[in-house]
Order: C-alpha cells, then sequence, then structure tokens
C-alpha cells in the first residue's frame, strides 16, 4: 500500500474527503518526525511505538577499493509493534 492508497482507505473508512485524510496524514507523520527529532517516542497503544536508536561510530570497508573507512554516529528511527498489532498479523 503507498500513501495515496492509504489516503484513500482513510477518507473511505472515516467518511471524509481525500483532502482531509491527506492532510491527516501528513499531521501524524510530521508529528511524530518532531518529536523523534526531540529525541522522544511516539507510543500508540496497540499499534507501536515510534523512537530513536543510536548507532555508534565505527569503521568500515569500502567494497569497491577495499580502504578502511570511518562510518559517523547515527541516529535512526525504530518501530516495535505492540501486542494487538502482532496478534492482528497472526
Amino acid at each position: 500500500m503507498n500513501k495515496s492508497e492509504l489516503v484513500d482507505y482513510i477518507a473511505t473508512s472515516a467518511d471524509i474527503s481525500k483532502a482531509a485524510a491527506t492532510r491527516a496524514l501528513n499531521a501524524f507523520t510530521g508529528a511524530v518526525k518532531e518529536t523523534l527529532k526531540k529525541n522522544q517516542s511516539v507510543t500508540l497503544v496497540g499499534f507501536g511505538t515510534f523512537s530513536v536508536g543510536k548507532r555508534a561510530a565505527r569503521s568500515g570497508r569500502n567494497p569497491r577499493t577495499g580502504e578502511t573507512i570511518k562510518i559517523k554516529a547515527a541516529k535512526n528511527p525504530k518501530f516495535k509493534a505492540g501486542k494487538a498489532l502482532k496478534d492482528a498479523v497472526n
């Protein structure tokens, strides 16, 4: 399912216009992004938790040249599914 299909689904299920569904979806994703930028988590009970993980700096190898390179430390978004979501999938 891509974004436009998700917007169609939200509009149909909530009985709202596609424009309103698009605004709602954009507001949700924007809120998650802003919260993760602040190193906080977003928890939706029964669905899951969006959080920020930290990856330490490390050394790697350039596969083309074999040269050792330094890879910077980074933050990456993580999602942990809640029990209700896991149960729905299984």
